[in-house]
C-alpha cells in the first residue's frame, strides 16, 4: 500500500487526470499508473494484474476503482503514460521528492547493465545445442540495456537512459553526467574503465565542475603513462582499495537490487515497448526507496 500511495501522489502531481477532454473518464491516469507500477512490483503480466486487483479490495477502495480495468486498458495505458516525455517528467518528480531541497551529493556512481529479453530459458538453449560441437555460453545476441547513475549513499537513481545493447559506453559518459546534473549535483562521479577517455574527464572537471574518477585502462597494456593530463593523473593516483573510487561498486549494488527485487528480464517484444518497460522498472525502483 505504501508503494501505491507514493505512485498515486506522483501521478496526481505530474500527470493530467485524463488523456483527452473527450476520454470516457472511467479511469483516471493516476489510477492506471499505479496499476502499472504494481504490475512491475509483482512481476505480473496484464492478465495476472487484473486478477490481483480483483483480490485486493482495500487497494481498489484506496484508488477509487469501481471496477477492475480490462487488461487491454492497462496495455494501452502503458503505451500512453510511459512515452519518453511523461516518463522523464515522472522520473524527475520522484527524484525531487526523495532529495527535497538537498541538491549537492558527495558521490555518484554510473554504470550500465543488460537485461534478458523474452521468456527463453537457459535450459531451452542448452537442449537446443545438444549434440552440437562446443557449448553456447551466451544466450542472446541482443539485450535490453539500462544506463544509470546512482547516489552512492542511498542507491537512488539520479539519471537513466534506456535502449538496446550491445554497444560501447565511452560515448555515454557525457550525456549521463549532464542528465545527472539536471536533478542533483554530485561532487564526484565514479565510473569503470569502459568510460575511460580524456575528453570525458575534461567535460566533467572543466565544464561541469565534477571530479571524475575513471581507471585509465583504455588501449593496449603498456608501462608508459597516458599522454592526457587527467588520464595520467588517474594512472598515478587512483587508489581503488582505500580511496573513494571503491564506492563505485554502489552502482553494481543498485543494479543487483533492481534485478533481485523488481526484474531481470524485459518481456516487451518491440524496441519501444522494451524502453517503456525499462522506464517503469526505474520508476518503481525509485518509488520503493521513498
Amino acid at each position: 500500500m505504501k508503494l501505491a500511495r507514493h505512485a498515486h501522489w506522483l501521478a496526481r502531481v505530474y500527470l493530467p487526470p485524463y488523456a483527452h477532454r473527450c476520454s470516457p473518464k472511467k479511469y483516471t491516469q493516476p489510477q492506471l499508473f499505479v496499476c502499472l507500477v504494481l504490475k512491475t512490483f509483482f512481476r505480473a503480466d496484464y492478465r495476472k494484474l487484473t486478477a490481483i486487483l480483483e483480490d485486493f479490495d482495500a487497494l481498489r477502495t484506496y484508488l477509487g476503482l469501481t471496477c477492475v480495468p480490462h487488461f487491454t486498458t492497462l496495455q494501452k495505458a502503458s503505451r500512453r503514460l510511459l512515452c519518453a516525455p511523461h516518463a522523464k517528467r515522472l522520473f524527475h518528480g520522484v527524484v525531487r521528492r526523495f532529495l527535497g531541497r538537498r541538491r549537492r551529493l558527495k558521490r555518484a556512481a554510473m554504470d550500465s547493465t543488460g537485461l534478458d529479453l523474452g521468456r527463453r530459458s537457459a535450459y531451452y538453449v542448452r537442449r537446443r545445442q545438444a549434440g552440437q560441437p562446443g557449448k553456447k555460453r551466451v544466450l542472446y545476441s541482443r539485450f535490453a540495456k539500462l544506463e544509470a547513475s546512482f547516489d552512492c549513499h542511498s542507491h537512488l537513481i539520479l539519471a537513466a537512459f534506456v535502449g538496446r545493447g550491445p554497444r560501447v559506453d565511452v560515448d555515454r559518459f557525457v550525456p549521463l553526467v549532464d542528465a545527472t546534473l539536471e536533478t542533483a549535483h554530485p561532487e564526484s562521479m565514479l565510473a569503470d574503465a569502459g568510460y575511460d577517455s580524456e575528453g570525458n574527464h575534461q567535460h566533467a572537471r572543466l565544464q561541469r565542475n565534477v571530479r571524475s574518477y575513471i581507471p585509465a585502462k583504455l588501449g593496449r597494456p603498456t608501462t608508459k603513462l597516458p599522454s592526457g593530463r587527467f588520464r595520467r593523473l588517474m594512472k598515478q593516483r587512483l587508489n581503488k582499495t582505500y580511496g573513494q573510487y571503491g564506492q563505485r561498486w554502489q552502482a553494481e549494488t543498485g543494479f543487483s537490487m533492481i534485478k533481485r527485487c523488481i526484474s531481470d528480464t524485459v518481456q516487451g517484444r518491440r524496441y519501444w515497448s522494451q524502453c517503456k518497460e525499462l522506464w517503469l522498472v526505474v520508476l518503481t525502483f525509485n518509488l520503493l526507496l521513498l
